[in-house]
């Protein structure tokens, strides 16, 4: 196995370097083109459109809920944001085929089937959230139905949730 590092310039003049190398070519990982140092969160972002090969296509937002390399969310809130709203979106729309949280602990991915208007997926959010904040309970958060049915926060998501619809009239806004 190589050992190869993504890094980025100490300083937001560069650009994205990889082993030190300035990139000339883009990354297969369309979150590694983008520089994490430019964003400004939280926002709601196309991330990838893709055409499967019978001709479905697929669309991939980033949900940013905090500052990449600045804040991040704690694993418990982010399992039952996960959970929460895997559930709850789908009592509003027939797209959602998953919502999946970034490794960076950063925020999650929402992939719809097709190519919804963009006003359309952030009023889904929106409900979805909604719907977290109403919440009694983290759905399938036990031992019968979940790989780790303890390492959950309703209290968590749901401030996490209140923090993001907070902040929903930037959602659009990715840079500053």
């Amino acid at each position: 196995m190589s050992d190869c590092t993504l890094t980025l310039a100490s300083d937001a003049t560069h650009p994205l370097k990889y082993n030190g190398q300035i990139m000339t070519e883009k990354m297969n990982v369309e979150s590694f083109n983008l520089d994490h140092r430019t964003v400004v969160a939280p926002y709601v972002r196309v991330a990838d459109r893709k055409v499967l090969p019978h001709g479905d296509q697929l669309t991939k937002y980033d949900v940013r809920f905090t500052q990449p390399n600045t804040a991040h969310l704690d694993m418990p809130s982010v399992h039952s944001i996960e959970h929460l709203f895997a559930e709850k979106s789908r009592n509003h729309s027939d797209a959602v085929i998953d919502f999946g949280p970034m490794g960076c602990q950063t925020g999650f991915y929402l992939i719809l089937a097709g190519d919804p208007a963009y006003d359309d997926v952030l009023a889904l959010i929106e409900a979805t959230f909604t719907d977290i904040l109403a919440a009694t309970e983290v759905p399938a958060a036990n031992e019968t139905q979940c790989g780790w049915g303890s390492n959950h926060s309703l209290e968590g998501a749901q401030a996490a949730v209140r923090a993001m619809l907070a902040e929903r009239d930037t959602w659009s806004s990715v840079t500053a």
